[in-house]
């Protein structure tokens, strides 16, 4: 940290850009090792170093000079770290959350702005372990040289071989006060550095193990779904309620118990197994029952030690499936549920403005197509007229363009594999075709598959078989409209909106369908993503399964931050990986864009 110091200690103490800071000049003198020639070689390097630990300094966009970014390079040797994993990363981030918050404890006043005091800012994440570039691990350099004076380095050249060495990456930002500058050496030189070192000395390598013992356990859970005949497992004891107001589990909520009939073990837990297939859960109102099916939609993510939900695990590929009215539909085949439109082709569907059942069934084929193998449904966020439509109905209306979604839910499953778990509380309509009823009572669960199925006999119910469906899509996406820039403009537009929206050259995509985004920084990781589609597209007819799969490989081989851009000055430096689902839906939902069938 010493040339850190020195740079600061050069500046005016009312400098708002630090540029000397985020240069990092060096100098390596003539006649020295490295450097055998007469004049002095010049570089420029923003990382700085204690001892092997060092910490790249960067701005985090124009309009932010005086809130830089910072990324700590720690070896994990330092840390005891052997297995290199997003569980481990995760511990880390929340592990060093607590010496942030100490540092900004001794700097806070409530009578002054954040710019007046300055601030510590670390990633806070939920409690999903998800792939981050807030902490992560990489293969960094070592430090070859030994400070001078000033910004002047001498070059080792001492035979010690110096490879690469694996380290924790902490990215974070810390708000420099204003016209403080001996505040601010004192938090980048000193307090920050004496923090990472505490951390380094207090790391709990215990807790590090708990976490990864979790961690294998639910990639064992996971490994076994995908091979069985279950798409999820709820654990005994699992605490599926949230306290209000927070993601954190309900003190006083009943811990989840299996139906006997319905218990298995995997990987030593004991608990529900929900087999694939069709699946309705039922019960009165405030039973549990679409706090059950939250729980299992929360499961397409590991969870973290005390959540109560550990052990939920789902199909990674599972999407909550909702009613979306007015969003946009182009050239899409929603033919299975829907056998005609007036002046229309329900085969090539497209509007701006889907109905509630429209877009429903949009929904269910756009998450058909991008390989979701379960599909999680509320009757509460569904159209009516989609879910069900009872035998009288059907005599009265003969004139119907609907198909209902219990014409269709078997054979989604029977043809392309794709399995349904319902929650349903007015409609007996799916108690005939459902493999498995299960009913909440006080959030306990029983298996009442036999009693339905005895209802259904004695109240005659049938269920008279559609025609096959067609299930497949055939459409291309052009270049045109897919850009970055807006009309006429040489200037591109990424912006984020915390209501839910990503603005993106003409587009203003509405994301609020998409339930199973569980965070911000997925929001901004996925406008990213599709900015770097954008830009870096240079089809007429463009792939979009085959970009995404390249992108995705790109970034788990570069790391999530390689789509980053600091040119957009609104949006988050923070980003979590969303699942390829979200970013195909993602792209589903531009109105400017243009599909051909």
């Amino acid at each position: 940290m010493k040339r850190l110091k020195y740079f600061l200690l050069q500046m005016d103490n009312n400098t708002a850009t630090y540029g000397a800071m985020y240069e990092g000049r060096i100098i390596v003198p003539p006649g020295t090792p490295g450097n055998p020639t007469d004049s002095a070689e010049e570089d420029y390097d923003p990382t700085y170093w204690i001892d092997s630990i060092a910490v790249t300094i960067s701005k985090t966009n124009k309009l932010m000079q005086d809130k830089p970014t910072l990324v700590w390079q720690i070896p994990v040797s330092l840390l005891g770290i052997e297995s290199c994993t997003a569980a481990a990363a995760d511990y880390c981030l929340r592990a060093f959350g607590p010496y942030v918050d100490a540092l900004n404890d001794t700097i806070y006043n409530r009578n002054r702005t954040d710019k007046e005091n300055g601030k510590y800012i670390l990633h806070r994440p939920g409690p999903e372990i998800l792939v981050r570039n807030t902490a992560y691990f990489a293969s960094c350099f070592r430090k070859d040289y030994k400070n001078g004076s000033g910004c002047v380095i001498y070059l080792l050249e001492d035979g010690i071989s110096r490879p690469p060495q694996m380290c924790l990456c902490i990215r974070m930002q810390v708000q420099l006060p204003q016209k403080k500058l001996r505040k601010t050496i004192q938090m980048l030189c000193k307090d920050l550095p004496d923090a990472v070192e505490r951390f380094i000395v207090e790391f709990d390598r215990t807790k590090l193990e708990k976490t990864l013992k979790l961690s294998e356990k639910q990639k064992g859970i996971r490994a076994w779904l995908k091979d069985s005949d279950y798409c999820a497992f709820v654990a005994n004891g699992a605490i599926l309620p949230r306290a209000e107001g927070t993601v954190l589990p309900l003190a006083e909520a009943v811990p989840f118990q299996a139906p006997k009939q319905d218990e298995i073990e995997i990987c030593g837990i004991r608990g529900m197994g929900i087999r694939r297939g069709v699946t309705v859960i039922t019960g009165g109102g405030y039973s549990g029952k679409s706090t059950l099916l939250d729980a299992i939609s929360a499961g397409i993510y590991d969870h973290i030690p005390g959540d109560g939900r550990e052990f939920c695990i789902t199909d990674d590929s599972a999407m909550t499936i909702s009613a979306e009215d007015g969003r946009s539909v182009k050239h899409m085949n929603i033919s299975p549920f829907v056998k005609w439109l007036p002046g229309g082709n329900p085969s090539d569907f497209s509007t701006d403005h889907a109905s509630g059942s429209t877009s429903q069934a949009a929904n269910i084929m756009e998450a058909v197509d991008a390989g979701a193998g379960l599909l999680l449904i509320d009757e509460d966020r569904s159209a009516t007229n989609f879910m069900i439509r009872d035998s009288m109905m059907k005599e009265l209306v003969e004139k119907e363009p609907l198909i209902p979604f219990t014409d269709r839910v078997q054979e989604l499953y029977d043809r392309k594999g794709v399995s349904t778990i319902l929650v349903i509380g007015g409609s007996g309509e799916y108690l005939s075709i459902a493999d498995r009823v299960y009913m909440m009572t006080d959030y306990r669960i029983h298996d009442m598959t036999a009693t339905a199925r005895e209802i259904c006999q004695a109240h005659g119910v049938t269920n008279k078989p559609q025609e096959r469906a067609n299930w497949s899509q055939s459409r291309r996406l052009h270049s045109d409209g897919f850009t970055s820039y807006p009309m006429n403009s040489g200037s591109e537009r990424l912006a984020v909106s915390d209501m839910g929206f990503i603005f993106i050259g003409d587009e203003n995509i509405d994301v609020r369908g998409l339930h199973d985004i569980v965070s911000e920084a997925q929001l901004y990781a996925l406008g990213f993503m599709l900015r770097y589609l954008e830009i870096s597209n240079n089809d007429k007819e463009i792939d979009i399964p085959e970009k995404i799969l390249k992108l995705y490989e790109k970034m788990e081989k570069e790391g999530l931050d390689c789509v980053f851009s600091s040119y957009f000055t609104t949006c988050e430096r923070f980003l979590d990986l969303p699942r390829k689902q979200e970013f195909m839906a993602l792209i589903n939902r531009m109105r400017k864009v243009n599909w051909e069938p």
